[in-house]
């Protein structure tokens, strides 16, 4: 997760164990509380959110009771103050920052490290 702050760059966590940034959009393709498929040079589909706060969040696009790559369609929100996703397939909650389903903690989706640069949502591999 990173604020917008296209003077600087940001990054999710400390930016330890980035070994590269891959650009995958403009900040402007991910409307404030929406969500975009972008695919990955690897193949991997990763659901990228803008929250009402302005906050990006990126996840892994496949919804794991599914196994539908659907997540970046979800309806982008909160519950109790914690920014969500709900998939459109079966409307679990999961936490745009941990990944963490909220109606099953045991299930996670994979999280990516975020950083906005120049206006790019960047995304971190490690």
């Amino acid at each position: 997760m990173t604020a917008v702050d296209s003077a600087t760059a940001t990054s999710t966590g400390n930016g330890t164990g980035i070994d590269a940034w891959t650009e995958v959009c403009p900040l402007d393709a991910v409307p404030v509380e929406e969500g975009r498929a972008v695919l990955l040079p690897d193949g991997t589909q990763v659901a990228v959110f803008r929250t009402h706060d302005d906050q990006v969040h990126a996840l892994c696009n496949v919804d794991p009771f599914s196994g539908a790559a659907v997540l970046s369609r979800g309806i982008v929100g909160d519950l109790g103050g914690v920014p969500v996703v709900a998939s459109p397939m079966h409307k679990q909650h999961f936490d745009l920052r941990t990944g963490a389903c909220v109606e099953d903690a045991s299930v996670v989706v994979a999280t990516y490290p975020v950083r906005v640069r120049g206006g790019t949502i960047c995304l971190g591999r490690t």
